[in-house]
């Protein structure tokens, strides 16, 4: 069974609050929309996509949420990228949930999920996402992690974003601890050294910890898992990117359940 799985002066300026996120790209409003559209608080567009976005435009009319049709020129200050695909949103931001939340309501069989150490490129955080949601797989940020979702991310996750849980770990040992309760094995990714990512035994509950492209996982995260897996290729470049790399990773956990 395969696994399953959010133009004045004053409008120009980024989402004011921490608890907002200002995102762009049809898709990932469009995902907002469908998943949980009462915390769009406003709404950007261009005119042409006015017939596209009925549907978001008749709810916020409904439900009294603003919006407005602004130029090509504010949407690229709005969103702060000339990628805004015509539509720029305001919406409140989803904090990750608790580990042990997510264990609580995960469903038995197969799980998969990234534990991002070191992670902060907001382009690879976004295309990890889309892999994620595409193989059903969550993202773990370690406790004093300051990745989370931006508008750009959000816009390369395709709207993906919406469809992974993001979940917040406690204390390293202790997480470790709860993810084996659950059933889970670890797999630390590394450049050299480790088992064939292809060949080797992967266990249906699998957490793959993936370190930054510089210096990689912490040398005592490695230590604790159960499995070191490197990607095989030719050699002709050192490795693969961490998003690439996990699109790799997840598409062959996915192979074998």
């Amino acid at each position: 069974m395969r696994p399953s799985g959010n133009a004045g002066r004053t409008d120009m300026a980024k989402a004011g609050s921490t608890d907002e996120i200002r995102l762009h790209g049809f898709n990932a409003v469009q995902a907002v929309f469908a998943r949980r559209p009462e915390t769009i608080r406003k709404v950007y567009l261009a005119e042409a996509l006015i017939p596209r976005l009925q549907p978001l435009l008749k709810w916020c009319v409904a439900n009294r949420v603003g919006y407005r049709v602004v130029e090509e020129d504010d949407l690229r200050r709005l969103a702060a990228s000339s990628h805004h695909e015509g539509v720029v949103a305001d919406v409140l931001r989803e904090a990750p949930l608790p580990l042990t939340a997510w264990l609580r309501d995960l469903a038995e069989g197969p799980a998969c999920a990234l534990w991002l150490d070191g992670v902060g490129n907001p382009h690879n955080l976004g295309a990890i996402l889309r892999s994620a949601a595409n193989f059903g797989a969550a993202v773990l940020l370690p406790k004093h992690s300051p990745l989370q979702l931006s508008g750009a991310a959000a816009r390369v996750a395709e709207g993906g974003a919406e469809a992974v849980p993001m979940v917040r770990l406690g204390r390293e040992d202790n997480a470790i601890a709860q993810l084996r309760g659950a059933g889970f094995g670890l797999a630390a990714t590394v450049v050299d050294g480790g088992d064939d990512a292809f060949a080797a035994a992967l266990p249906s509950r699998l957490v793959y910890i993936l370190g930054n492209e510089g210096e990689g996982m912490s040398p005592a995260l490695a230590e604790a898992c159960d499995l070191r897996l490197s990607i095989p290729g030719t050699g002709a470049v050192e490795s693969l990117n961490v998003a690439a790399a996990t699109a790799v990773l997840l598409a062959q956990w996915y192979r074998a359940q």
